[in-house]
């Protein structure tokens, strides 16, 4: 046990059915049916093998797109191909979720056998909107249609699944109710890593927050301010706009009008207090990037022409953080610095990330973005962590105790280590 929640070492999966929630969503690429990405398949691996070579009959369940958008979601089909490449091993797909004919697949599962069911997100109550607006709570949760029709199937509950350990959803916080539950290797690794680290990081302390999450990346940059943990905040992307939004800089109109269209105009007010209290700590861009008939421009803040849409750090910027960060001990990165994807865009996220590879000191990176960037910049084996979460490990560091974690604890007291 670790952190108050149970390992896979406290528990014998011999023989047993094992229900075990993990996070494979990755871009797709709807026109060929494949994934763009697999690094976060990759990283659920070890805990799956571990499962099947252990004679567990193992059903997998995960979402595959936005949980706001209803046309984001796709089936993982694509995803069990995958996985079957990696494992070198079959991996049984099924369309459907809960239904009679995923329960009836389930019973017939031999030891050591695979089955990945359908996007969880095609059932109702996984939907953030679901979510949000009832707040059921873990009890209610484990009374929702999924937990009642696969709990009864299997022995144990295992979550592997920190990049979504903020949701508060009932594959991922219902089945701990009724089910001895233990956390996968991937989330033990990424729970104790962050958890270790954020207890004592070595100074100097450096946030480069970026994206367009921005709820949750000023949610973490007020608190990692306020609490000392962070010694300077670099900003960039839309979290670097907002910033320099409220200062009162101009941004282009472009830019302005994504932040409104996006409903993003109220952090521009939330932006201006946080900037108050902790200006002399937060870096902004000392210049933009934009593109103009094809071609990468860039101007100083205070120069920034009426109608461009800002996509980018500029150059001097980028220089400022790659010294701040070559400088640091300890570095946390959440979010490209611009848009990355595309050459006349990228620089900004290039430079940071080639930094980080640089850097002597100790490096985290998280979120599907910045975990993006590090591939395609060749840097992932130079970092000190790559998370898979985004969303999971901001909320983490702002204190905050993860839906998912106390779930798991309560498991771990109320089954305690059931299954040995």
């Amino acid at each position: 046990m670790r952190f108050g929640i149970c390992t896979l070492d406290e528990f014998d999966v011999a023989g047993k059915t094992v229900l075990c929630r993990v996070d494979m969503n990755q871009p797709v690429d709807r026109e060929q049916g494949t994934l763009k990405s697999t690094a976060r398949i990759e990283a659920c691996v070890p805990t799956i093998r571990e499962l099947s070579d252990k004679g567990a009959k193992v059903v997998l369940m995960a979402h595959q797109g936005s949980d706001i958008e209803y046309k984001n979601y796709y089936c993982t089909q694509p995803h069990a191909r995958v996985l079957e490449t990696l494992l070198d091993r079959p991996v049984q797909w099924i369309d459907d979720v809960c239904g009679p004919a995923a329960r009836q697949t389930i019973r017939e599962l031999k030891d050591g056998e695979i089955l990945l069911l359908d996007n969880v997100r095609y059932v109702a109550e996984e939907q953030t909107l679901f979510e949000m607006k009832l707040r059921l709570t873990h009890e209610q949760q484990a009374k929702t249609l999924l937990v009642e029709k696969l709990a009864p199937l299997a022995d144990l509950y295992v979550c592997d699944a920190f990049a979504a350990a903020h949701r508060d959803q009932p594959s991922l916080c219902g089945f701990e109710q009724v089910l001895p539950s233990a956390m996968g290797r991937l989330f033990e690794t990424e729970y104790c890593v962050i958890s270790e680290l954020m207890e004592a990081p070595e100074k100097p302390c450096v946030f480069v927050l970026g994206g367009s999450k921005i709820s949750d990346a000023f949610m973490m940059m007020e608190t990692v301010l306020g609490s000392g943990v962070a010694d300077t905040v670099l900003t960039g992307g839309l979290v670097g706009n907002i910033l320099l939004a409220a200062k009162g800089e101009a941004i282009g109109k472009g830019s302005l009008d994504f932040i409104y269209k996006s409903n993003y105009g109220e952090y521009i007010e939330k932006a201006k207090a946080i900037y108050a209290a902790y200006a002399g700590r937060i870096m902004l861009p000392t210049d933009l990037a934009y593109v103009e008939d094809g071609v990468r421009r860039e101007c100083m803040i205070g120069d920034v022409p009426e109608a461009i849409c800002a996509l980018d750090i500029g150059s001097r910027t980028a220089k400022q953080y790659e010294t701040e960060i070559r400088n640091a001990r300890t570095v946390f990165v959440n979010g490209p610095m611009g848009v990355f994807e595309k050459a006349e865009t990228e620089l900004g996220t290039k430079t940071v990330f080639e930094a980080l590879a640089a850097t002597n000191g100790y490096t985290v990176v998280g979120g599907g973005d910045s975990v993006t960037a590090a591939a395609k910049y060749k840097v992932k084996d130079k970092l000190g962590y790559v998370c898979t979460g985004g969303g999971a490990l901001i909320r983490f560091l702002t204190g905050e105790e993860l839906p998912v974690v106390k779930a798991l604890r309560f498991a771990a007291k109320q089954f305690g280590h059931k299954g040995e």
